[in-house]
């Protein structure tokens, strides 16, 4: 089994960053996923990965999206899981194709941050005018 690392990475890292976002009252990750098949009754989210490939200058769709799952099916038994864990955690990764709408439409809000090669990140800064 392969070993991987949830942690964003593209060719050359010139801009990294964070990212942030509140779960929608419809059409969530986990109802997406229920709904088109793909996640079993007692699978738990525990993680997304979105990736966009070569764009030369405008984007076109779709973009490849990557749901992490694992049981128990419930956050507080996949907690205790994950916490106490001396090794790698156990998913089963689903990969679709997604068009960028899509994938922004599962959440509520969706923040991104991104500063050269990372070096604001988590950094307060102060504007000037």
């Amino acid at each position: 089994m392969a070993t991987e690392r949830l942690l964003a990475s593209v060719q050359y890292n010139d801009w990294k960053g964070t990212s942030a976002a509140d779960m929608a009252d419809k059409n969530s990750p986990e109802s997406w996923l229920t709904v088109n098949g793909h996640k079993k009754p007692d699978e738990f989210l525990l993680g997304i990965t979105i990736f966009a490939g070569e764009n030369h200058g405008s984007h076109e769709d779709p973009v490849l999206v990557e749901f992490l799952l694992t049981t128990p099916g419930d956050r507080d038994g996949v907690k205790a899981k994950v916490d106490s864990s001396q090794g790698p955690i156990e998913v089963r990764k689903v990969s679709v194709k997604m068009k960028l709408n899509e994938f922004f439409g599962l959440f509520k809000r969706f923040s991104i941050t991104l500063s050269s090669y990372g070096m604001l990140d988590e950094r307060d800064y102060a504007c000037t005018d």
